[in-house]
């Protein structure tokens, strides 16, 4: 105690909260909880929303409009249905079933499957090998886009775009992300290995079976679900760039042109590369290095 996270029905909310909650707080009250655990049972809670029937209603026998997920499972796969669960809407409100939109996300996943046939084992980021390794394939991508540089760039935005979403429980919005980043790949003539891999660990935890599939034919023999979550680049999703004063001594040297947001440590680092800066720092001792963020850095020497 305090439980993580307590996550309940909305319809069950009344009763749940007298005895997870009230009950817990009158214990409190009367000293029967050790103090250091706190006056809340758990540090967060949620109430995911009810899947209604297709006519708005909710689900019941006597109705006859109950949604059996073992028949869905069977016709649509199941992926599909747990894509289409979470896609449908906002994870805390009321929705209506929806087969159409079932089918819907049937045929995405029918399209990331049709991905494979452009998978190559080519990296955008090849390492050295041998001669006539794998590693060194060259990477063809169509003529129309920028090739591995976009399609990075849209994948770590994807990255930080569904990371986030997955943690604000934004599990539709965190779909509709991949469904971007499908509609970029599919215009592509291949795929290097490296932007599928770590598409395959974002779509995982939405379609678990699909992604397990894609990811043994890049060569893996573990389960993807073994990998860490990937990480994205900050330098490849932010576009917009600002101009960095750089200062000697409080005064005024130049201007380095940088990514909005750069870290200190990456920022300080292309400055003492810069030629036209580096000169007023060459054989000088730094004293101390006074940077702002997105404004400007400042070397006392």
């Amino acid at each position: 105690m305090p439980v993580d996270w307590y996550n309940g029905g909305m319809e069950h909310t009344t009763l749940h909260l007298l005895y997870s909650r009230f009950i817990y707080k009158f214990l409190w009250d009367i000293g029967e909880v050790p103090k250091d655990l706190g006056p809340e049972p758990y540090k967060k809670r949620t109430s995911h929303g009810m899947i209604l029937g297709e006519g708005g209603e909710k689900m019941s026998k006597s109705k006859g409009n109950v949604i059996n997920p073992d028949e869905v499972v069977k016709q649509y796969g199941a992926d599909a249905l747990r894509v289409y669960e979470m896609f449908m809407g906002p994870f805390d409100q009321a929705i209506a079933w929806d087969t159409k939109s079932l089918g819907g996300s049937k045929k995405f996943l029918e399209r990331v499957w049709r991905l494979k046939l452009k998978m190559t084992t080519a990296s955008c980021h090849p390492e050295p090998a041998g001669e006539g390794s794998q590693k060194n394939e060259t990477l063809r991508l169509t003529p129309q886009g920028d090739g591995c540089a976009s399609m990075e760039k849209l994948l770590h935005k994807t990255i930080k775009k569904v990371s986030e979403d997955i943690e604000a429980m934004k599990f539709n919005t965190a779909i509709s992300a991949l469904m971007i980043l499908v509609n970029e790949m599919e215009k592509e003539k291949e795929i290097a290995g490296d932007i599928m891999e770590k598409f395959l660990l974002i779509l995982a935890p939405f379609a678990p079976h699909l992604a397990e599939e894609l990811w043994q034919g890049l060569g893996h023999s573990e389960s993807i679900f073994l990998e860490k979550w990937p990480k994205y680049d900050i330098n490849l999703i932010n576009d917009e760039k600002i101009n960095l004063i750089i200062q000697i001594n409080g005064k005024a040297r130049g201007g380095l042109e940088v990514v909005r947001d750069m870290a200190e440590q990456e920022a300080v680092g292309l400055v003492k590369k810069d030629q036209k800066i580096s000169k007023w720092l060459a054989n000088k001792e730094i004293k101390k290095t006074i940077f702002v963020k997105n404004k400007l850095i400042n070397f006392v020497i």
